[in-house]
């Protein structure tokens, strides 16, 4: 066996050695989050009253250094987001009128956080900024040159409006956990629910730091008559528009020819 053969096997049994030596992957080691919904599908018909979604789901950790009740649990539900502007009405000359308005690129139109305990005593503020565990934590993406403070009013602002319409809730203690490994929590969505994509993002939280993280997807769509007219006016958009202005005249006309003739 020659000089170069020789050396190219040692290199093979070091590299066999090493890899057999080396400790397994740190992502093998964490824990691993099972997220379940009730409804992946949320029907909205007439008549809709609201829906209550139950999330639950498991905490398994491989190397069982711990009972899974030494993690805390976060759940986030976020609906669609859409861009926003919000007003602020003044007293002008004895009347109540629009005044200073501030502009948001990217509002979920829905936003609940269940934890199991109050997010203060799980992690940091700063931790919670990153991973939006709040409602002062939403990132509302502000579009236009407008002072912080300013910003920060309207953005509370937002926040308050939307959480008088059961639109944003925070519920500490919701997230109930059961033989130290299972988990659920329940959110509400109102009747005043916004239509499309929502993402339910759970975190197992040990320490103040954030160990797994899993997300699950829920559709919410319109169904029925509703659903009919909002798929047609989708896809044939211009013969929509065409027969919306047809309507429109025709009821006029018939309006006109009836108080003619009283």
């Amino acid at each position: 066996m020659n000089r170069a053969r020789r050396a190219a096997l040692l290199f093979l049994l070091l590299l066999g050695w090493t890899a057999a030596l080396a400790p397994p992957a740190r992502a093998q080691r964490e824990p691993v989050l099972v997220p379940e919904v009730s409804q992946s599908l949320i029907e909205v018909r007439q008549g809709f009253t609201g829906a209550r979604l139950l999330l639950y789901g498991a905490v398994i950790d491989p190397e069982a250094r711990g009972a899974a009740g030494d993690y805390d649990i976060v759940v986030v539900l976020k609906g669609p987001s859409e861009p926003v502007r919000i007003r602020e009405k003044s007293r002008i000359v004895g009347m109540w009128m629009n005044a200073q308005s501030s502009d948001f690129r990217s509002a979920p139109a829905f936003f609940a956080v269940a934890s199991s305990r109050p997010i203060a005593k799980i992690v940091d503020e700063r931790t919670a900024a990153i991973y939006e565990l709040g409602t002062q934590f939403i990132q509302l993406s502000p579009s236009g040159e407008i002072d912080p403070e300013e910003q920060a009013r309207f953005a509370r602002g937002l926040v308050e409006l939307r959480r008088r319409q059961g639109l944003y809730q925070e519920n500490p203690g919701g997230v109930r956990i059961s033989e130290k490994v299972l988990y659920q929590a329940r959110i509400d969505l109102p009747s005043n629910v916004t239509t499309g994509r929502y993402t339910a993002e759970t975190f197992a939280v040990s320490r103040g730091r954030v160990v797994a993280s899993a997300t699950a997807r829920i559709e919410v769509v319109k169904a029925g008559l509703e659903g009919q007219v909002v798929t047609a006016s989708r896809r044939w958009s211009f013969f929509y528009g065409l027969g919306a202005i047809a309507l429109s005249l025709g009821m006029g006309w018939v309006a006109g020819r009836f108080f003619a003739r009283i």
